[in-house]
């Protein structure tokens, strides 16, 4: 499962989402069964964002009111940016309902001024996930 500040924003639309699912595979030949992209926007626009991104392989679940990602205490205000609250950009891997690892972007607090890409690249949960092979 990763989870992202919004659909069609920059990095979550041009990076994380697409090599997610063009990645897909290689993750399931590593024995990851399943790819979810939780997100905190509404059922209509990630219906339209997996829609326009073509997804086979990655669900897009939506968390319209930010409190699945609040209670796993990473809901974030992005104000500075005018979106409100969203997610942090996360991933963690999920055995039968027991996260296993967990990948968090630095810097995690309110209205930050970066957004931070580099423990939930794919590549690099990959790799993190080879070496614990």
């Amino acid at each position: 499962m990763f989870s992202l500040p919004g659909a069609f924003t920059p990095t979550c639309s041009t990076y994380q989402l697409p090599t997610f699912e063009d990645l897909a595979r290689v993750f399931h030949d590593e024995g990851i069964t399943g790819i979810v992209c939780m997100t905190v926007n509404d059922a209509f626009v990630c219906n339209a964002w997996a829609k326009a991104n073509n997804l086979q392989y990655v669900e897009v679940i939506p968390d319209g009111s930010g409190k699945f990602t609040e209670a796993m205490n990473m809901l974030v205000d992005k104000d500075n940016l005018g979106f409100g609250r969203r997610s942090w950009r996360y991933a963690c891997i999920v055995d039968n309902g027991t996260i296993e690892d967990w990948f968090i972007e630095e810097g995690k607090e309110d209205n930050a001024e970066g957004d931070p890409y580099l423990f939930t690249n794919p590549e690099f949960i990959l790799e993190k996930m080879r070496e614990g092979n």
